[in-house]
């Protein structure tokens, strides 16, 4: 019989392998309590949601790196998370509060950044390859390339949370560049 650690060095060595279902074993195994251990760290579920995500990449990239003989699979998937837990709790700084939040949200800046868009040429690409995406994705990237806004200050201003922020910017670049191209 097969115990669960057994389970996450054999999804470990298959994640080495580029076996993407071994990734989603590990995360169907683990990640409730992954969550649950980050968020202890950083006090907020969406950070802790965060760092799980970070962590599932860095498991995916990195195990190969994982060795049997210098400790179980869960003990080293579990320090990954620690560490990013830790990690961001150390780098705090980049985390605003909900006051200085609802300040962004009020500043002239952000009305400026907003009005970038408009202010494009009518006929211009990038106008209409932006005019294509929903209006909240198409703001958080304008807040990210025209106002220097951080992921965390998005997120805020959008109230959505970090991962999601992160994500909408992503594919909405991808979707920027496939209309541009």
């Amino acid at each position: 019989m097969k115990t669960a650690t057994d389970e996450l060095a054999t999804a470990l060595a298959g994640c080495a392998n580029g076996n993407r279902t071994a990734l989603r074993h590990i995360f169907d195994l683990e990640a409730r309590r992954l969550v649950a251990v980050a968020e202890r760290i950083l006090r907020r579920r969406d950070l802790a949601e965060e760092v799980v995500q970070e962590a599932f990449i860095r498991i995916w990239t990195h195990a190969h790196q994982y060795a049997p003989e210098r400790g179980s699979a869960r003990g080293w998937i579990y320090a990954i998370v620690r560490n990013r837990a830790l990690n961001m709790l150390r780098d705090g700084s980049r985390e605003h509060t909900v006051a200085e939040v609802e300040v962004l949200q009020e500043s002239d800046q952000a009305a400026e950044v907003l009005a970038a868009w408009h202010r494009l040429d009518r006929d211009s690409r990038l106008r209409d390859c932006l005019g294509a995406l929903e209006e909240i994705k198409r703001n958080g990237i304008l807040m990210a390339y025209v106002g220097g806004y951080t992921h965390g200050e998005i997120a805020g201003r959008l109230r959505i949370p970090l991962g999601t922020a992160k994500s909408w910017i992503r594919r909405g670049l991808s979707s920027l560049r496939e209309c541009m191209a």
